[in-house]
């Protein structure tokens, strides 16, 4: 599993020139030195593939170019930007390190490692890029892309997951990186491992590291990296009931500590399986409206540990129950000023609603 240091130089030589002479993939904040378009691009890219966060950074930059426009931006404006990536606590953390950068350092990035690490939402993968990309500090990315390429290249069973593999792959990682020129280093080994060493079908023949690749002269690739931790996936009933009165529409926020926090919903019913069609136990959970409805929209969507099934009830009342006291009624032409979670989304792209 130990590599020499001559088989290190050659790994580190070889991606660097296929970064120089062959590596085409293009991306809007590649060659950037501003740290803060840099710290979005990354927040962005956090549990997000580069070609889903693309029209969202482009979206941000022409909205904010700087960090002060971002960090006076209503909240809402900013997450109704962010709707349809996930992860809103990203977007969260964006917001408040936008505020304290603006206000507590007149808008100066950190220019240091640790500072930047110390940023809320900014962890040591960011940190490195960040470090590495906007002031060429020797610090060395490791996210999933690096791990796959370092596990298949050299050879190593070290699960990922484990803290002996985390420690190892760090190490590796650092003793890697050319230190005179960490930003070219960074962006090679994460673009080999976006479109050479991908996670499936990579294309090793045409790979100029191959020939001294440990998984592949043994055929092991599909083998590696190792895993240990299987995740344990939740399944959860969402049962949206699109409550209307005229011309409005109620309309309520996610404010507990759960997913979509801070994102607009109709009115939940969460249950541990789908409703039966019986409507007296609708007038018991739901004491105001009369009868079950019709559902018009069944859709799921898989989180990183949980999946959510929803179905949406069209339910059509004369009028406003006074037992809905923490929500809001809008006019229905109106619901395209606020944000909503991916399902919420999918149901207006699909059933053209409103």
């Amino acid at each position: 599993m130990s590599a020499t240091k001559a088989a290190k130089q050659y790994f580190t030589t070889n991606l660097l020139k296929w970064h120089y002479e062959e590596n085409s993939r293009d991306l809007p904040w590649k060659n950037q030195k501003d740290p803060y378009k840099i710290w979005l691009s990354e927040v962005i890219l956090q549990q997000t593939r580069a070609e889903q966060g693309r029209p969202y950074y482009e979206k941000f930059i022409q909205h904010y170019p700087n960090i002060h426009l971002l960090a006076n931006a209503p909240e809402a404006e900013v997450f109704l930007l962010w709707q349809g990536l996930g992860y809103y606590n990203r977007c969260r953390n964006l917001l408040a390190t936008a505020n304290y950068i603006s206000q507590n350092l007149k808008g100066n990035f950190p220019n240091n490692y640790d500072d930047i690490r110390a940023l809320k939402g900014v962890g040591d993968y960011t940190a490195a890029a960040i470090a590495s990309f906007a002031f060429d500090l020797p610090y060395a990315v490791v996210d999933g892309n690096v791990y796959r390429v370092l596990a298949r290249y050299f050879g190593i069973d070290l699960a990922v997951d484990s803290n002996s593999g985390k420690i190892h792959f760090k190490e590796l990682a650092a003793e890697l990186l050319d230190k005179h020129h960490p930003a070219d280093y960074n962006q090679a080994i994460m673009d080999f491992g976006a479109g050479v060493c991908k996670p499936k079908n990579p294309i090793c023949e045409e790979c100029n590291l191959s020939a001294k690749c440990v998984a592949y002269r043994q055929n092991m690739v599909a083998m590696l990296p190792v895993k240990t931790k299987k995740l344990t996936i939740k399944q959860r009933y969402f049962h949206y009931l699109i409550l209307e009165v005229g011309e409005l529409i109620y309309l309520q926020q996610r404010l507990a500590k759960d997913i979509w926090q801070q994102l607009h919903e109709f009115y939940l019913i969460e249950g541990e399986e789908p409703f039966a069609s019986d409507n007296k136990l609708w007038q018991t959970i739901v004491p105001f409206v009369e009868q079950k409805g019709e559902r018009i929209f069944h859709s799921s969507q898989k989180l990183t540990h949980q999946v959510i099934t929803s179905d949406f009830y069209e339910i059509k009342l004369h009028a406003i129950p006074p037992q809905l006291q923490t929500g809001i009624w809008i006019q229905k032409h109106l619901i395209k000023n606020y944000a909503f979670p991916k399902t919420i989304v999918s149901f207006f792209e699909r059933k053209k609603y409103f």
